[in-house]
């Protein structure tokens, strides 16, 4: 029997270039196949390809034993390929039901009218096959990020697809929402739909999948059955070497004076009675689910959001109705969970990036923006954090992976060799090599003397580079762990308002 899918010798070259080189790989109905690499690595063009947006310059792809040569997006679409993107393609402003049959709303016999009933039925059935518990007439802008993966989900299923292409599913999901996905994917594969799963989450890529295709350079760089597999062999076919230890060892332990003490830090619905301290050289993970008040303390302590009672103190001296020029001023810096939104502008060059939150050492004589100083600046910084490109003045920042993207976000604040670091998810969407860069920064901070705090959906990232962990359920405080008392299950069950109690640590 012919597999669902089949592709052999894939490879593309742009302008003379070879950035695919021979990849095969092949899915049973059924099945699901991770596929993983650094970000470059080809997975991007290999699925544009499969997607009808490039054309091979050499290859064959079959599914299900006949030639597959899309010359489009809609061909590849009509040929049963779904993809669920990590920037959903739906608007916001329509209903579920006018979502699902955007370009292919049913007719009325041969009138030029919209059969509303059949679509209303149709679209009823295709939510129940998703679990989700909307009416079609509910407005898109209402549904959670979860919900609305599941509406794609549901496109997908109106148009017959065959295989279902995931493109880093899970990155702005709850954990609850990644779980009713992966229940859901199980359910697809039962049916026969093929699944391929892209995702830096390596260990959801592990749960999720039954086989696992590593790209590297735009070669396979190995693979196999998951079951077969670890993390450790996956990291490794993935950067072309042996890593011992994902996180780096840390050689200095925290000082024992005090960089920023925040007392009794309250706000209606937001924060209650929030009470901490972080020391010079220490980095303290905040663990918690989304919307327990992470990243709202976070935003608190820069002084974006308002708080009604508490104080702030760095290095002794109060916050004083902090503002984010005041938290500058006092030497803290804020990396945003939202780069591309909050953290850089996109549009602009890296150089411009690199120096937005250091403006005021960049003028010359006359007062006026010193564009020589700046590109020094931003090259200097550059090399220090292995950007992937020396063309600082000329690349603009969107066109840098996500990896370099968070680089230059972090580039931009260590110009200010910041006392206080706050990190809000700071290796979201990166490749595990970009990830790796990012802990050596950490490192590196604390070394100087700066205090982190880190905020993290990933538990093992908090256990791995953290030196105490607190947990925060619902705007409280709800647990505090040193190293030595890191547990997994205990750290989770802090965090989910169960632990009843906050266990001191020393």
């Amino acid at each position: 029997m012919a597999k669902l899918l089949e592709v052999e010798g894939l490879t593309k070259s742009f302008f003379g270039v070879t950035v695919l080189h021979e990849v095969t790989f092949s899915l049973d109905r059924g099945e699901a196949l991770g596929l993983v690499g650094e970000n470059g690595s080809g997975k991007s063009t290999s699925m544009n390809i499969l997607g009808g947006v490039h054309q091979p310059s050499a290859g064959i792809m079959r599914l299900e034993g006949t030639d597959y040569a899309p010359a489009n997006p809609r061909a590849a679409m009509e040929a049963g390929i779904a993809f669920i993107h990590q920037e959903l393609n739906l608007f916001p402003n329509l209903t579920i039901e006018e979502n699902l049959f955007i370009d292919a709303f049913p007719r009325r016999s041969i009138l030029p009218l919209i059969d509303r009933a059949q679509i209303r039925r149709r679209s009823e059935e295709l939510l129940a096959q998703v679990d989700l518990a909307h009416k079609p007439s509910t407005s898109v802008s209402r549904l959670s990020q979860g919900e609305r993966q599941l509406v794609e989900i549901a496109k997908a299923l109106s148009r017959n697809a065959r295989l279902i292409i995931f493109d880093e599913p899970t990155t702005s999901l709850t954990r609850p929402e990644v779980e009713r996905l992966f229940a859901i994917i199980d359910r697809l594969k039962a049916r026969g739909i093929g699944i391929i799963y892209i995702s830096h989450a390596l260990e959801d890529v592990m749960t999720v999948c039954d086989h696992v295709t590593v790209l590297r350079d735009g070669h396979v760089a190995g693979g196999g059955r998951t079951s077969e597999l670890d993390l450790q062999k996956i990291i490794s076919m993935m950067v072309g070497r042996s890593i011992d230890a994902i996180y780096p060892e840390r050689t200095v332990k925290p000082r024992p004076d005090v960089v920023l003490e925040v007392t009794g830090l309250s706000q209606p619905g937001v924060a209650e009675n929030i009470t901490f301290k972080i020391h010079a050289g220490e980095v303290v993970g905040l663990a918690g689910l989304m919307g327990a008040g992470r990243s709202e303390l976070a935003r608190m302590l820069f002084g974006l959001d308002p708080f009604l009672h508490g104080t702030i103190t760095i290095d002794g001296k109060e916050l004083v109705k902090p503002t984010p020029q005041k938290a500058m001023e006092a030497g803290i810096a804020f990396l945003t969970e939202d780069r591309r939104g909050e953290g850089l502008v996109m549009d602009f060059s890296i150089s411009d990036n690199m120096v937005l939150a250091s403006l005021e050492d960049m003028a010359g004589a006359l007062g006026l923006l010193d564009t020589g100083r700046i590109a020094k600046a931003a090259r200097e910084m550059g090399a220090s954090m292995h950007l992937s490109t020396t063309q600082v003045d000329e690349t603009l920042v969107k066109h840098l992976s996500g990896g370099n993207q968070q680089k230059v976000v972090i580039g931009k604040w260590l110009r200010r060799a910041p006392k206080l670091f706050i990190l809000d998810e700071p290796t979201r969407g990166i490749d595990v090599g970009a990830k790796q860069e990012v802990y050596r920064i950490i490192n590196r901070l604390v070394e100087d003397g700066s205090a982190v705090l880190l905020i993290s959906s990933e538990i093992e990232e908090l256990i791995g580079l953290s030196d105490r962990i607190l947990t925060i359920t619902r705007g409280e405080l709800t647990g505090e762990f040193a190293r030595r008392d890191f547990d997994r299950e205990a750290i989770m069950t802090a965090a989910t308002g169960l632990a009843g109690s906050r266990e001191a640590a020393e």
